[in-house]
């Protein structure tokens, strides 16, 4: 009888592998690196554009205005009460043009003193510059008058022309805001034929109510 041969060094093999209805595991799905950069890309781009636009309003603001606005009826808020104890009672009053744009606005008025015909006049000129800085300008403008008084305490720039005796300009500057104040005599006239002499008026020391009336008027334009 002949016996099964022996396997020498045989192979031991693993259990047999066992089906199942489950399906394995997928892999874990690689990530897509583009989706992300570009969803970075997005939303840095969305926080570019608001601080733009957040920078944009801020410019569009203007400069400070300090208080000051427009106002038409100059004459109304030039009280000039100190002009009117040196000079005399305010007889007459008139409004210049009015301009009021988007970059600047301008008021004037004349006011007379005295008898309506042969008082002493005031000038009154109030500025506003709601754009450009009118700063570094104002005083090589205000030299075309001549060499003018340097004025402290009035604004933050101001200077002063006493006209020779025969008058006096303030021009006064506050942040966006221009002021020029000007005294001044009426000159002779003639009437059917005959002229008329006006009184001279004394003008010395013609600054100090000026300064006090233009320093009134600019805490009035701020109310």
């Amino acid at each position: 009888m002949i016996s099964e041969p022996e396997f020498v060094g045989a192979v031991e093999f693993d259990d047999p592998e066992v089906l199942t209805e489950t399906p394995p595991p997928r892999p874990p799905r690689a990530r897509r690196p583009w989706l992300w950069a570009l969803g970075g890309a997005v939303l840095a781009s969305a926080v570019w554009g608001g601080g733009l636009y957040a920078y944009g309003q801020q410019k569009d603001t203007g400069p400070d205005l300090g208080r000051y606005k427009p106002v038409e009826e100059l004459c109304e808020v030039a009280g000039l009460k100190g002009l009117a104890g040196a000079l005399g009672k305010r007889t007459d009053a008139g409004s210049g043009p009015f301009l009021d744009e988007p970059a600047v606005s301008e008021s004037s008025c004349q006011i007379t003193f005295g008898s309506a015909e042969t008082g002493p006049g005031v000038s009154v000129t109030y500025t506003l510059h709601k754009v450009t800085d009118p700063g570094p300008e104002f005083a090589a403008r205000a030299q075309r008058y001549g060499v003018l008084q340097k004025v402290d305490g009035v604004g933050e720039q101001a200077f002063f022309d006493d006209a020779s005796g025969q008058g006096g300009r303030l021009l006064v500057l506050d942040g966006q805001a221009e002021f020029e104040l000007q005294v001044y005599t009426q000159g002779g006239y003639e009437v059917d034929g005959k002229l008329i002499e006006v009184p001279p008026v004394d003008l010395s020391g013609i600054d100090v109510p000026m300064i006090q009336d233009t320093l009134a008027l600019m805490r009035a334009l701020k109310k």
